[in-house]
């Protein structure tokens, strides 16, 4: 008998595969050789799944992070390692995954939108602090005003009308989003295997 648990890894990955406005419950249900019944004794509604669905994948990405970032020491090499993590998972997203929350989906949306504002308010924002205090960083960059411009929402701007990430390599779009904008800002001298 299939678990909530697959059921959730499952949905995951085919929502973000086909959009989860696109890829139905009855589809789901036929692929996993259950029952539509069986679905709505874990979930309320779709919305409950794919807002269960989203805190799945975010959970999923910041233990990935942990991970990632347990030996790292620099500040400005964190930051590029947990966009470069998130890089790698978006390239297999449909545009139609993210967009299609905000539309079909506000509760889920809101899931997602706290965890994008948490990611750049706190993490980021901590690491760049960091990285300034430790003089990595030009003394006149304003954090709050840089995340604002380049960190919020990249993803977005990604998936407009062209699918960057099908355009583009990951490498590509590391470097133009987030390395060239932290080279940017940081003091003369400072340097990481990113900046070469």
């Amino acid at each position: 008998m299939i678990g909530k648990e697959q059921i959730i890894a499952f949905a995951a990955k085919k929502f973000t595969q086909f959009g989860s406005k696109r890829f139905t419950m009855d589809e789901l249900a036929a692929l996993l050789g259950i029952s539509k019944k069986t679905l709505y004794k874990h979930f309320l509604s779709k919305e409950d799944l794919v807002t269960t669905c989203i805190q799945y994948l975010i959970d999923d990405y910041n233990q990935t992070l942990e991970q990632l970032l347990q030996d790292q020491k620099d500040p400005i090499s964190s930051i590029i390692l947990m966009y470069e993590s998130a890089f790698d998972r978006l390239k297999y997203f449909k545009p139609s995954f993210v967009f299609g929350l905000k539309k079909y989906y506000p509760a889920s949306n809101e899931v997602f939108d706290d965890f994008r504002d948490t990611f750049v308010k706190v993490r980021v924002y901590n690491l760049l602090e960091i990285a300034k205090k430790n003089g990595l960083l030009l003394d006149e960059v304003n954090l709050d005003l840089f995340c604002d411009l380049y960190f919020k929402r990249f993803e977005e701007i990604a998936f407009k009308s062209n699918n960057l990430f099908d355009v583009h390599s990951n490498k590509e779009l590391l470097n133009h989003f987030i390395v060239y904008s932290l080279r940017g800002i940081a003091k003369k001298g400072y340097n990481n295997p990113y900046f070469k």
